[in-house]
């Protein structure tokens, strides 16, 4: 019989995530932190690593190995290091008073990546082998005067990857080395081709001391549902006394935007333990909208709880009211018929991003760069964030952030692409012990929309040809989706893609869409795919601005071209593949704007890097255009990635120092809550389509205007309209001009009437074209100009002046057409920062002042037809 093991015997429950109990007092560790790495085993205690003279750095925890070489200037982005080929060591020394009469110390781990081991003053305390899985242990007797060490050893993954075990693989992928299948942590850092490094090493999540008082929670389930125009919380807590007594009595609170209290039901059991249940009922209750829809109204739960001789008072955070479903009846099927997502009886077409870690060498952003990156995607107009099953997940910061800003989540479970060994029974332990926990602190928040059980694993088998049925399994059909159902309101779906009979069909289920992208089809696919939702789709290798371009070699900006070393390793690639997503994106630079890639670059790079930086934007709102009209089958679409892990032409939309690339600018129109566009049909002509997704009705003109050599007027009409709330209009273009016109330029009975079709809503109190209006769209119906005319030529004019509070208006006008106007000035930040100027027509655009920034003399006015910048001198 096996003999005890010692730091199994002090575990405890931790707090959950979401809890904050009066009197508890929780300190983090986060100081005085020291990292060394060694050779595989070759320090197996801390004395040992004390005595074999390592090197130790200066490492900030939470946070990774990798972390602590940047930040001590051993390494950067980009270079080639093999964490998991060294034996990682983290320690700090720290004081606190052991517990007292009636309370509780408990050492808390909120994350280590990832098998790994932890000593307090040279004793193992505990021992784990999952990134994911937070930890308590109950000190007890272990701290001393004076101080305690506390050190954390990080074994080497690489030698654990080379042990053979069992079952076999049914299946192998080429993302990652399939040992990792074994190994629950994060896949970014460890997918050579789009995510090759850092690998996750280290105490990745906070570790502190918690100091426990009178009673602890071990666990809460919240649980909002919405029944008529009531709102409704169940709750269920786990309490158990520290000392004599138990809880008596137990009341919950609910404050904020709607206020109710009810007293629980009290159920005690023996060991002090008591279990407190029910639910209080909010009549009219305030929903919770995505930002795009209403106002994300969000109620505060707090439970009063009394013993004998205390009581005290449990902050469960905010949740709120909504109602969900994947589509408008009881008979839609997500896995044939797609995600089409009804929020509180709306349908509401979800559009944003696969997020990536807003750190992805430390992994532990602040909540403040945690909530200037979900603010960025809510002023994108973006709706939507995915976890996705190749990255980690998020704290609980995060979830309180798309509470409060209005984004819906899509939470993968993480799982990505392999056979995982579901029938070894600790493998499945873990797995489900990790599940309850996430969940768990999933439950309640309103902005949860989709659970997910893995990425492509159903597609990996389908495209090997094997039995559709091995990809779904017991671990993704049954376990997963029986544990959500239990704990959460949110629907599931076993795996992204899914559904039809091959699921990366994009006409059933839920697609990865890549035709308009890495298949290199054209724009019109985005309608001929029929595609229902896309779970991620358009992966381009997005150009970032000339800042990101100079990150990528910062000693010598100059040297970067597209085909240096440093910045081919920011693009992304598939495995095995003798193409990359540059060549994606000279592929539609040839498609929309008729120039030969390869010349161009050779001759003109700077020209190519402009006309690059705009192509994929130029397609992406081309195909969110298509999707988001009415007659589209589509629920929505998350474009393959938010944010670069290195400094490049990655997938993202934001640069990895969180820059938003041109292509987000150009996405930003197009996703907004108040858009319009224009949809070429054929020999149908060309169809104005106008959106309203906000609560009121908008009322407004939709305006046309038809131009010739991009300069002289050839046609235009207008039509007062009225949008109804959470509706889109579509328009014949040709039937509000009075006349045929040929558009689209598809009869071609001649050279094309027109050269620019421009649509915009404009507000009804101005006259004439509205200089700032609501939305607009351009259409060219023999092509994007590809060439850039002089100012002169142009006819561009500029002004900028300064208001209240240190906002700048900057007008321009110009003769000629001017496409994608651009205003840049460090200080200052363009409320819409990509637009078009029609000719002849002013245009007017905010410029608000970045904090902490000099104020600017002046505005450089760029444009993507436009040789070089206008300079308005701020007045």
């Amino acid at each position: 019989m096996p003999s005890p093991d010692p730091a199994a015997a002090r575990r405890a429950a931790l707090t959950p995530a979401r809890v904050r109990v009066d009197g508890h007092q929780r300190t983090e560790l986060g100081e005085g932190w020291e990292a060394a790495s060694c050779a595989p085993d070759a320090c197996a205690t801390p004395a040992e690593a004390a005595a074999a003279g390592l090197e130790w750095l200066p490492a900030t925890v939470p946070g990774t190995a990798a972390g602590a070489l940047r930040d001590a200037g051993r390494w950067r982005p980009g270079e080639e290091r093999d964490l998991d080929a060294e034996d990682w060591w983290f320690r700090t020394r720290f004081e606190a008073a052991p517990a007292a009469a009636g309370e509780e110390m408990v050492l808390c781990l909120g994350g280590v990546a990832t098998v790994h081991e932890v000593f307090l003053d040279g004793e193992l305390v505990h021992e784990g082998d999952s990134m994911f899985a937070a930890a308590a242990v109950d000190l007890g007797p272990l701290l001393r005067a004076g101080g305690s060490e506390l050190a954390i050893r990080c074994r080497a993954l690489g030698p654990l990857l080379r042990v053979r075990r069992k079952p076999r693989a049914r299946w192998r992928t080429r993302l990652a080395d399939n040992g990792l299948r074994f190994f629950r942590t994060m896949l970014l850092g460890r997918c050579p081709g789009f995510a090759p490094g850092p690998a996750a090493v280290g105490p990745w999540r906070p570790v502190w001391i918690e100091r426990r008082r009178a009673f602890a929670v071990e666990e809460l389930e919240l649980r909002p549902r919405c029944e008529g125009e009531d709102g409704v919380l169940a709750v269920r807590a786990r309490l158990r006394t520290l000392g004599k007594g138990t809880v008596s009595a137990a009341d919950l609170v609910v404050s904020g935007a709607g206020e109710a209290e009810a007293a629980l039901r009290v159920r005690r059991e023996d060991g002090g333990v008591a279990e407190v249940e029910g639910e209080v009922r909010l009549p009219a209750v305030a929903r919770w909208w995505p930002h795009t829809h209403g106002e994300p109204a969000l109620h505060e739960v707090t439970l009063r709880v009394a013993g004998a001789e205390w009581e005290a008072g449990i902050d469960a955070g905010r949740v709120g009211f909504r109602s969900l479903a994947t589509g408008a009846g009881p008979g839609h099927d997500p896995l044939e018929d797609g995600l089409d997502l009804h929020l509180n009886g709306v349908r509401t077409f979800a559009r944003g991003a696969v997020w990536t870690p807003v750190d992805p060498v430390g992994l532990a952003p602040s909540r403040e760069r945690l909530r200037a990156a979900l603010e960025q995607v809510r002023e994108a107009g973006m709706n939507m964030v995915r976890i996705p099953g190749t990255a980690a997940y998020e704290p609980q910061a995060f979830h309180d952030l798309c509470d409060e800003l209005g984004i819906l989540v899509w939470q993968d479970f993480a799982f990505a692409n392999f056979d995982y060994p579901i029938a070894e029974e600790g493998f499945r332990a873990a797995v489900e012990a990790e599940a309850r926990e996430q969940l768990s602190a999933l439950a309640g928040h309103p902005s949860l929309a989709v659970l997910c059980g893995n990425s492509e694993v159903e597609q990996q088998v389908a495209m090997l040809g094997l039995d559709p049925e091995l990809g779904r399994g017991e671990l993704f059909g049954e376990l997963l989706p029986r544990l959500a159902g239990a704990t959460v309101d949110a629907p599931y779906v076993p795996s992204s893609p899914c559904g039809g009979e091959l699921p990366f069909r994009p006409d059933r289920g839920i697609a990865n869409y890549y035709g308009v992208g890495g298949y290199r089809r054209p724009l019109s696919d985005a309608r001929l795919a029929a595609v229902r939702f896309a779970g991620e789709c358009l992966a381009f290798a997005n150009v970032p601005e000339p800042s990101g371009v100079e990150a990528i070699l910062p000693e010598a900006p100059a040297d970067v071209v597209v085909h240096h070393p440093r910045w081919k390793a920011g693009v992304p690639r598939d495995a095995g593949t003798g193409w990359d997503f540059d060549d994606v994106r000279d592929h539609y630079l040839g498609e929309l704007f008729g120039v030969e890639a390869g010349e161009l670059r050779r001759y003109d790079h700077e020209r190519y890097l402009e006309l690059s930086r705009a192509v994929s934007g130029e397609a992406m709102a081309a195909v969110f255009g298509e999707w988001r009209r009415a007659g589209s089958p589509s629920g929505g679409g998350l474009v393959l990635w938010l944010r670069d892990l290195v400094p490049g032409a990655g997938w993202g939309l934001v640069d990895a120092q969180g820059a938003p690339k041109r292509v987000l600018q150009r996405l930003r129109p197009a996703l907004a809550p108040t858009a319009a566009w224009i949809t070429d049909e054929g020999l149908g002509g060309l169809a104005v389509h106008a959106a309203n997704d906000g609560p009121e009705p908008l009322r407004a003109r939709l305006r046309i205007a038809l131009y010739s050599d991009f300069e002289r007027a050839v046609g235009t009409a207008e039509e007062e309209v009225e949008i109804p709330p959470h509706g889109c209009i579509e328009r014949d273009l040709e039937a509000l001009l009075g006349r045929f016109a040929d558009a689209s330029w598809a009869y071609r009975f001649g050279p094309p009437a027109q050269d620019v079709v421009l649509a915009s809503l404009d507000r009804l109190e101005v006259e004439g074209p509205d200089p700032a209006p609501l939305a607009q769209a351009v259409h060219f119906p023999a092509g994007r100009p590809a060439g850039a005319e002089t100012a002169a030529r142009l006819g561009v004019e500029a002004e900028a002046a300064r208001a209240a509070g240190g906002e700048v208006t900057l007008t321009v006008r110009s003769r000629r057409f001017l496409y994608g106007l651009r205003a840049e000035a460090r200080g200052l930040r363009a409320e819409e920062p990509w637009t078009c100027v029609e000719p002849g027509v002013e245009r007017r655009l905010a410029l608000r002042p970045l904090a902490g920034e000099e104020p600017p003399s002046a505005v450089g006015v760029g444009a993507l037809n436009l040789s070089g910048r206008v300079s308005a001198p701020i007045e």
